[in-house]
């Protein structure tokens, strides 16, 4: 089977990839009308679906999608279109519709392409609702995901997305191997061919949940920033992630132009922009100096 895959550009990348809850989102997005539809109080339901999977040594995604599935039954038909409602009504941060054409367009002013990727545990049928999936805003949405038969309803969980496989799709996009069943993520890439360094990822998250990503792009020189909840301005989250270099800075979740993460972003991309131009002077330099030097 042949696998589309993306290759190395004459320009930069710089990879954005997002967590979904509490990041874009002030709340989980199931607890924004699925549950209560089907007639459950919210943290009921949470501690229902984590004894679940206490209780069978279950990962708690498949939990929550299995729950979700059990749920609906008799009180709602789970369809592709009726999740994707569901998400279109979904509450997102100041700033978030607009935020992602503006970067990639402030990207193109610095002769850098910025592409956008959600890296969540939450659903993917609900986050294709969104204004943004709509709009075509992601490059691709890395996120659990249901089995539907043919007849169109959920049936069970197809996908599981935690907190530590989500490391997977970072090597998958600085690779450029997005599909998620291609095995040439495990191939071996020359450093002249890898499509996005690790340099030029940022990962935008809000918890524990995101500490293996944001550690691994930390490690390689890539750039993790903390969000946090304006609305509570409680920062002890980001604080000890912080102290625990799991990430490089601090914003409130706020996307509106001219906000910290909007400065702090614009900034990437100028670093980004420069130090390209400066590992281009070196390679150039390498090939004159040793012509066997691949390039």
């Amino acid at each position: 089977m042949e696998y589309e895959r993306k290759y190395k550009e004459q320009k930069p990348v710089v990879a954005v990839c997002y967590d979904f809850d509490k990041t874009l989102s002030p709340d989980d997005m199931q607890a924004q009308g699925y549950i209560q539809d089907v007639g459950y109080d919210v943290k009921k339901f949470w501690q229902e679906s984590n004894r679940l999977a206490l209780d069978n040594n279950m990962d708690t995604n498949l939990a929550y999608m299995y729950k979700m599935v059990e749920e609906a039954e008799g009180n709602l038909v789970l369809t592709k279109a009726a999740l994707a409602e569901y998400g279109a009504k979904v509450q997102l941060f100041d700033g978030v519709k607009e935020w992602f054409s503006r970067i990639r367009k402030y990207g193109e002013q610095h002769n850098v392409i910025v592409e956008h990727y959600i890296i969540s545990s939450g659903l993917k049928e609900m986050i294709d609702g969104t204004e943004m999936a709509r709009n075509k805003e992601f490059e691709r949405i890395y996120a659990s995901s249901l089995y539907f038969n043919d007849r169109g309803v959920a049936k069970w969980p197809a996908q599981a997305i935690n907190y530590t496989n989500k490391t997977q799709f970072l090597f998958r996009i600085e690779k450029g191997v997005l599909d998620p069943n291609d095995p040439g993520v495990n191939d071996y890439y020359r450093p002249e061919d890898i499509r996005v360094p690790f340099r030029n990822i940022v990962y935008i998250g809000d918890s524990d949940t995101d500490i293996p990503c944001m550690k691994l792009v930390n490690t390689y020189g890539g750039h993790s920033i903390g969000v946090f909840d304006p609305n509570t301005n409680d920062k002890s989250k980001v604080f000890k992630m912080l102290k625990s270099n799991r990430i490089k800075y601090f914003v409130p979740a706020v996307y509106t132009e001219d906000s910290p993460l909007d400065k702090l972003m614009k900034a990437i991309i100028r670093k980004t922009a420069a130090y390209e131009v400066l590992e281009n002077i070196y390679a150039a330099d390498k090939k004159e100096a040793d012509p066997e030097y691949p390039l």
